[in-house]
């Protein structure tokens, strides 16, 4: 059995989409362990709460310093004996000794065909914003790998998403989310649990 914690920083639809597949026996051999936020405020934290799940925050905010929450956070999650971190709209870069303790268990979605609209400042509504001042035709998703560089690992899955004529940031990332988002990173767990990829 798959044991995944997944780490969000908002509303959570990834986490639900995440649920959802569970619940319909999309996802194989998985069980969601926890789910951190480092947002006290974040209502994915009720979604986990109402599915059963262990959900706790974990803030920036509240330490003195970052080396003192990087810390805290790595053994929080050490605690879990978590095989798989799933970054499912976490607004905190991952620590580097996470990254590298964890090497190939964490995986991100993005909410674009990488490597375009990728890197530092490309999140949530930025990454849409910047894809119609653009004028791209198509968009998506991707699910990787986390490395040392932002957006930089292994594509695991890809997804294409039509721009449409008239689409506004909000439009577009609604439409990613639904066509791209929610159906990848599911898939993209599945394949990790089932061992598809590795």
């Amino acid at each position: 059995m798959l044991r995944a914690g997944v780490m969000v920083s908002g509303g959570g639809t990834n986490l639900q989409a995440i649920l959802d597949a569970l619940d319909e026996g999309k996802i194989a051999n998985t069980e969601i362990a926890v789910v951190i936020s480092n947002n006290p405020k974040a209502y994915a934290l009720e979604r986990a709460r109402n599915h059963g799940i262990e959900a706790i925050c974990l803030s920036p905010k509240d330490f003195p310093d970052r080396e003192s929450f990087d810390q805290a956070f790595l053994e929080k999650v050490d605690s879990y004996h978590l095989d798989l971190l799933v970054l499912a709209g976490f607004l905190v870069k991952i620590p580097e000794k996470m990254v590298e303790k964890y090497e190939r268990r964490i995986i991100n979605i993005h909410p674009s065909l990488i490597p375009s609209f990728c890197g530092v400042g490309y999140y949530g509504l930025k990454v849409h914003e910047a894809a119609l001042a653009r004028g791209v035709k198509v968009t998506g998703a991707t699910v990787h790998y986390v490395d040392k560089g932002m957006d930089t690992g292994p594509i695991i899955l890809q997804k294409a998403v039509e721009v449409k004529e008239g689409d506004t940031p909000e439009v577009l990332q609604r439409r990613v989310m639904e066509q791209a988002e929610w159906v990848i990173l599911p898939q993209a767990i599945d394949r990790i649990a089932r061992g598809v990829v590795g």
